[in-house]
């Protein structure tokens, strides 16, 4: 009865969304989760969302960086002998450890990626440099320095232009002024600041999403595993590592 009910109320929706979390997505059976997830959006006409766990990956699918042809996931890429080089912008979320390739490692706070790194390129915190970041819903949003890099720290695009010119490959823009200008003629949406541009449910194509086995039973769980904790800066926080042994406490005292 209950999920009569709620099919029921499905239907009555004026405005049905459908949110599906990285937790989900991220299983050994994600894919099924997936297909099942767009097969109840399609049969409601509700409109698709994924809940991402890091600030602007969706700027990074907008952009386009998704394996190409013949390319690799980020697992096959840190499997063992899969890459001579391998180069890591700020990934401090992935276990590298089974890598055997020439790493080198551009991010702040000397986290995890840091660790592994042959070579380390210490780059600016997002407070230390300017910024362009898009939301789940695909709003652009901008974020403006508040301090400058400490020591040797660049922003991160100045290291790319630096790198590319020493590797006769050299970047055509030695602004942010211009790399911007560049981005907002290959990319419009992106000049679209604070705008979400949205999309009716009849507008998405969720075709090309295909079941990989079938969905087990296992209970479904947040892809968080410690809130206080899922970035390089708050992991270098004293006060955030209190937070989040409080909040352990309380989760092992709710459990008993």
């Amino acid at each position: 009865k209950s999920k009569s009910d709620f099919v029921k109320r499905l239907k009555d929706a004026k405005n049905p969304a459908l949110i599906i979390g990285a937790g989900a997505l991220g299983r050994a059976d994600g894919g099924a989760i997936a297909k099942a997830a767009a097969d109840l959006a399609k049969t409601f006409g509700m409109t698709w969302n994924v809940l991402h766990t890091a600030a602007s990956r969706v700027g990074g699918l907008d952009l386009g960086f998704i394996p190409g042809e013949g390319g690799k996931t980020a697992t096959q890429m840190v499997a063992k002998g899969a890459l001579d080089v391998l180069f890591l912008m700020g990934a401090d979320e992935i276990d590298v450890t089974a890598s055997d390739a020439f790493t080198v490692y551009l991010g702040t706070h000397g986290d995890a990626g840091a660790h592994k790194a042959d070579v380390i390129l210490p780059g600016a915190a997002y407070t230390e440099k300017d910024g362009l970041y898009v939301n789940t819903e695909g709003r652009v949003q901008m974020g403006q320095r508040a301090v400058f890099p400490k020591g040797e720290g660049r922003e991160d695009w100045s290291i790319l232009r630096a790198l590319s010119d020493r590797l006769g490959a050299t970047l055509p823009y030695d602004t942010l002024a211009q790399l911007r200008a560049k981005l907002f003629a290959d990319h419009p949406t992106f000049g679209r600041i604070d705008y979400a541009p949205g999309a009716a449910a009849s507008a998405i194509d969720l075709s090309g999403i295909a079941a990989a086995g079938a969905a087990t039973d296992a209970p479904l769980a947040s892809g968080v595993r410690a809130f206080h904790l899922t970035n390089p800066i708050a992991r270098a926080s004293v006060t955030m590592a209190e937070c989040a042994a409080v909040a352990a406490d309380a989760s092992k005292i709710a459990a008993e």
